[in-house]
């Protein structure tokens, strides 16, 4: 029964059901994780064959003549390149690999705008006396935090069910020239699961900018980790901003992190050959090669592309098992109240909750009294505020599923007593 239409009487009785049933689970003394987007030891365990495969001294020199074991290269082994090439559907001439943190790529990227500007750029973005960037939300604290970090001051944008809400990016985009950039997650969004929609990418490609270094962070994480077995469809940003000359807008990253091994996997990142031709020079100053050892080994576990989709169905099996879980205990606990709602995405990591508005931080507060932790209510959002105090990411990969149903029954009556403790204070008035 849903809790708006509860009598008062009603309310305090559900109310004292529920603190008996937090207490009892309390009483467990739990230790789970919810927070983050990590993959499973099971999910890990897929990519154990490239750790045992052998790899000699011959095996390090590729069909170039390169040899991977030692100094050169930055631009990433060819054949990398090509891999991913053949998965993003962007030119090979286009792509930079690099060491396993595609964040890290996106940090550099504002970094450098920061200390050298961009091609277009009237000077170093460090001298702008104000700068803003804006940031589509619910949407990655990690993103927020790079460009908090540098000081820009961050433009909170709706994301609708078809990526932002590009009304409001266009109008803003055009009439200031402070706005620098926009942060992008195009493919099951963090953490909505929402995948842009053809009209959006276009809209993105071809908008008017007041400014005329005005980039496109565009962070491809989960273009390959489909759960449903058709999955999406993205349309191409490069080929659209190619129709309106604007490429040199996309700066575009993706990574192998969640494909082998979280902290030692593979990334990229991808632009124009116009920036490509000024990023070259930096980076042969700011490294003489990354780990191609490594590079080496991803090419012989994933080989091509077919063998990495195939290798990524492994992977959305056991996803899709531990959103299916999350998503059984929060209908049978939370499905008639009235008081919640759960996105459920066709890819990615997350699931985006919603609780009754000013629920969201006592719901996390709740949970950690009781051995579960979240990701911060308000992350989602920048600056760490959610206006309304509802957005809540959930990360079901990680535990075992015994303890994912744990951690569902957690958050499940953490919600419901926070929400009840709304409700009857705003009856005690």
């Amino acid at each position: 029964m849903s809790y708006l239409t509860m009598s008062g009487i009603a309310l305090e009785n559900e109310y004292e059901k529920e603190r008996a049933k937090f207490s009892a689970l309390m009483a467990q003394n739990l230790q789970l994780d919810l927070s983050r987007g990590k993959p499973s030891v099971e999910q890990l365990d897929l990519s154990e064959g490239m750790l045992s495969a052998p790899l000699t001294g011959e095996d390090c020199i590729t069909e170039e003549g390169i040899d991977c074991r030692n100094y050169g290269l930055y631009e990433g082994l060819p054949q990398m390149r090509r891999l991913f090439s053949e998965l993003t559907g962007v030119p090979e001439a286009q792509i930079l690999v690099a060491g396993n943190s595609s964040l890290a790529l996106m940090y550099d990227t504002i970094s450098r705008a920061m200390i050298f500007g961009l091609a277009p750029s009237p000077r170093p973005w460090c001298f702008e006396e104000k700068r803003k960037f804006i940031c589509p939300a619910p949407g990655y604290d990690r993103h927020f935090a790079i460009t908090q970090r540098f000081g820009f001051e961050l433009i909170t944008v709706d994301m609708t069910d078809t990526g932002p809400d590009m009304d409001t990016v266009e109008r803003l985009v055009a009439e200031d020239p402070t706005i620098k950039g926009i942060w992008c997650v195009p493919m099951y969004a963090n953490p909505t699961g929402v995948t842009y929609s053809d009209e959006t990418v276009r809209r993105l490609a071809k908008m008017k900018t007041a400014a005329p270094d005005f980039i496109i962070m565009w962070d491809n994480a989960y273009s390959i980790h489909d759960l449903d077995a058709d999955g999406d469809k993205l349309l191409d940003i490069f080929s659209e901003a190619e129709k309106y000359g604007t490429e040199d807008r996309i700066f575009y990253y993706t990574s192998f992190s969640k494909v082998t091994y979280a902290g030692a996997a593979v990334a990229m990142m991808a632009m124009s050959i116009n920036n490509i031709n000024i990023m070259r020079p930096i980076q042969a100053v700011r490294t003489i090669g990354y780990d191609k050892i490594n590079q080496l080994r991803h090419l012989l576990f994933l080989k091509d592309a077919e063998t990495t989709r195939a290798h990524m169905k492994k992977h959305a099996k056991i996803v899709l098992r531990k959103f299916r879980i999350l998503y059984d205990v929060l209908q049978k606990e939370l499905g008639d109240k009235g008081i919640a709602e759960w996105t459920n995405p066709r890819g990615g990591y997350f699931i985006s909750m919603n609780t009754m508005d000013g629920c969201a931080k006592r719901t996390c507060e709740l949970c950690q009294m009781a051995g579960v932790i979240l990701t911060p209510a308000g992350a989602t959002f920048p600056y760490g505020i959610d206006p309304r105090d509802r957005n809540l990411r959930l990360a079901p990969t990680y535990p075992v599923d015994e303890e994912l149903v744990k951690a569902g029954q957690v958050l499940a009556c953490a919600t419901k007593l926070a929400t009840l403790e709304k409700l009857l204070q705003k009856r005690a008035f």
